[in-house]
């Protein structure tokens, strides 16, 4: 029987076979150790920088904690009980009476005697028929009032109209369509 001695690998120096580093003993070779301590080096920095960023946050974050901390706080309201001194205490009688609310009369609304410079009104039914006036026109515009047969907006159902420059009146009947533009209010004198 023979025995063959066993071959001892090669030696490559210290750059290894693929001048990746040699073994360094009976241990892990020093490509591995190398690895993990590159890693965790990665992974403490990282650590660090995020620990860094989340706590820094902002000047306005902290400014509203702080206020929000410091705002107003519930109040605490402490009761307490005399104890009476008669162990039984004579009971309490309420006498109640119901009464039944009766609504007042009211008049029935009617048609109004005042009224926005803007729109169109039947009169009788939207506005009392009168005599009206107005402090004349909102604007540099002019103020534009207009008395028609019917709410059709065409020239022939016109019965007359006008143009203010400052205050006017114009009397309406009962039937009759108002119309008007760009004025102040219209209020009811006669």
């Amino acid at each position: 029987m023979t025995f063959q001695q066993p071959v001892p690998p090669p030696d490559h120096g210290a750059q290894g076979p693929f001048g990746l580093g040699a073994p360094t003993g009976p241990g892990q070779p020093a490509r591995s150790r190398r690895r993990w301590l590159k890693y965790g080096a990665v992974a403490l920095v990282s650590l660090f920088l995020g620990v860094g960023i989340g706590s820094s946050g902002s000047a306005e974050t902290g400014e509203e904690t702080a206020v929000a901390r410091t705002g107003p706080r519930p109040a605490v309201t402490v009761t307490e009980t005399a104890e009476a001194s008669d162990p039984d205490p004579a009971p309490t009688v309420t006498e109640t009476e119901t009464v039944t609310a009766k609504p007042k009369k009211t008049r029935k609304p009617g048609p109004a005697t005042s009224f926005s410079g803007e729109g169109e009104y039947l009169v009788g039914e939207d506005i009392k028929a009168g005599t009206y006036k107005t402090a004349g026109a909102e604007d540099e515009f002019g103020c534009y009032w207009e008395r028609a047969k019917d709410a059709s907006g065409e020239f022939g159902s016109i019965i007359a109209n006008n143009n203010l420059e400052g205050p006017g009146r114009v009397t309406l009947n009962s039937g009759e369509y108002f119309k008007t533009n760009r004025c102040q209010e219209w209020k009811r004198v006669g």
